[in-house]
């Protein structure tokens, strides 16, 4: 039987979500001729680190950590199919996407419910570094990161990714998942191990949206780290029926505000509203948008301007500091460099590593991200009645 060329093999590879879907290949194929294979699929150029990084690091480059942290996400990926697959120390897909850049797998976050895995803690590797005379990690390089595969197609755990994508669509939260806990523990342990300065979370389309979750809820606690998100899963039943509720509220408040006898109680009422924000420094995680994408346009949607010079929609008003209103902070890149795509390549993760991939960074106002965020910036009523007592 003749062997199929990669492209067809890759074809029959990618799901009806964008995300990986593989079948077993016959006995002979070998790992070279693998889709997936680092040299066959990967960044072709992206120069591993060496000695000059210790004057100018690459690390420094944006699209340089943007290719990278694509890759480590890809490796996540490939270490459930080789799980999956029994593939051995001579064949295995995963190692060579970390090796380039001198990292290592540490662990791998595994879900209890199929044993499947779904993310992996990865660290600078010293060892190969100083073989090749790279005597201290570059700077801007992680010491540590926590990488999030998306759902994979695949029989063996493609149950659980489904569970987890619908539980977004319907509550738009992860944190009912054990992913989210075991992921969550994981970044902790490494923040409190090296440093938050010295670690990162990234993930791709659901492995994105815990990982989103994970580092706001890390935030909370006023850790901040680095996130790079690709493709994060933007639509959810709760987020349709909220946009609707605040659409409602804000024509009953316009109404309400037309009647002369509720406009100044109204005014006043809310100008006594003090607010606060928690901490001294923005969470800015970076996302990666593709508006072809469904799944994550989203994201580039502006906040709307129904504000009027009185504020009276106070519930969907940005977080504010003394008083003023601030922009929940995130840095959002849209790829700029086609047309209309098709799903399967707009949602795809190999577009972040393309050669040839053109940004531009997105709005900054966008509805979606101020929702998020906004309890990053805003204390829950609970403290605030508190705060009350104690002025």
């Amino acid at each position: 039987m003749a062997k199929r060329g990669s492209e067809e093999m890759r074809n029959e590879m990618v799901g009806a979500e964008g995300e990986i879907k593989v079948e077993n290949f016959e006995k002979g194929d070998v790992v070279e001729a693998h889709p997936y294979a680092f040299h066959v699929s990967g960044p072709k150029n992206v120069a591993s680190p060496n000695w000059r990084d210790l004057i100018n690091s690459s690390w420094k480059d944006s699209n340089y950590k943007r290719t990278v942290m694509a890759c480590f996400v890809q490796a996540v990926y490939l270490l459930e199919i080789d799980r999956q697959e029994n593939r051995t120390e001579e064949n295995v897909l995963a190692p060579k996407w970390l090796i380039p850049f001198k990292y290592k797998l540490v662990e791998t976050l595994n879900d209890e419910r199929d044993g499947s895995i779904f993310g992996a803690i990865l660290e600078w590797d010293r060892s190969a570094a100083l073989s090749d005379f790279i005597l201290i990690r570059p700077s801007g390089a992680p010491r540590a990161v926590v990488a999030l595969r998306g759902t994979l197609l695949k029989s063996q755990t493609m149950r659980r990714d489904i569970e987890d994508d619908l539980r977004f669509l319907a509550w738009e939260s992860l944190k009912g998942s054990v992913r989210f806990n075991s992921a969550l523990n994981a970044l902790k342990s490494i923040a409190t191990k090296y440093g938050s300065n010295n670690v990162c979370i990234v993930g791709h389309s659901l492995g994105a949206g815990f990982a989103l979750q994970v580092g706001k809820a890390l935030a909370k606690e006023g850790v901040h780290v680095e996130a790079h998100l690709f493709n994060p899963p933007s639509v959810s039943l709760a987020m349709s029926l909220r946009n609707i509720g605040e659409k409602a509220g804000f024509a009953w408040k316009r109404f309400k505000l037309m009647l002369p006898s509720n406009t100044d109680t109204q005014t006043s009422d809310e100008k006594n509203v003090p607010s606060f924000r928690i901490g001294l420094k923005q969470w800015v995680p970076h996302l990666y948008i593709n508006n072809s994408d469904y799944i994550c346009c989203s994201y580039t949607d502006q906040e709307n301007g129904l504000q009027d010079k009185n504020e009276a929609d106070k519930e969907n008003a940005k977080p504010r500091v003394n008083g003023q209103q601030v922009a929940a902070a995130a840095k959002l890149f849209l790829s700029s460099n086609k047309g209309k795509q098709k799903f399967l390549e707009a949602h795809g993760l190999e577009q972040w590593w393309s050669d040839n991939l053109e940004l531009q960074m997105a709005i900054s106002n966008s509805k979606l991200i101020s929702q998020q965020l906004k309890s990053l910036y805003t204390l829950p009523a609970s403290q605030l009645t508190q705060v009350k007592r104690n002025q």
